[in-house]
């Protein structure tokens, strides 16, 4: 099935501040920064299973997360920061020192 645009909201989770302390190469908290979170209706309509791999794309990368519904907007996908959300960020920072990492449109495909 075709993809879709979507806009992606990464940020920190409770969970992943727990997990940091079993350390970010803990399976737990890779897990973690590689699932992403979408309405169920949005997964349907493209296509998506729950724990189905989708390539998220930006205008500086991509990269893939497995999915999973979750109570989220219409049209929005939240992932937590780790690794694979760093391969879709930009280096604007618009003078606050962090990437900008709210509101981004996104592409994404099932894989």
């Amino acid at each position: 099935m075709a993809g879709k645009r979507f806009i992606l909201n990464a940020s920190r989770s409770s969970v992943q501040g727990t997990l940091i302390n079993k350390g970010k190469e803990s399976e737990e908290y890779l897990a973690l920064t590689n699932t992403m979170t979408m309405l169920a209706a949005d997964m349907v309509e493209i296509g998506l299973a729950e724990g189905q791999l989708a390539l998220v794309r930006t205008e500086f990368g991509e990269a893939s997360f497995k999915c999973q519904a979750g109570k989220v907007p219409a049209g929005m996908i939240f992932v937590p920061y780790g690794p694979p959300t760093c391969k879709l960020m930009g280096g604007d920072t618009d003078g606050t020192g962090m990437p900008t990492s709210k509101g981004w449109e996104v592409d994404v495909v099932p894989l």
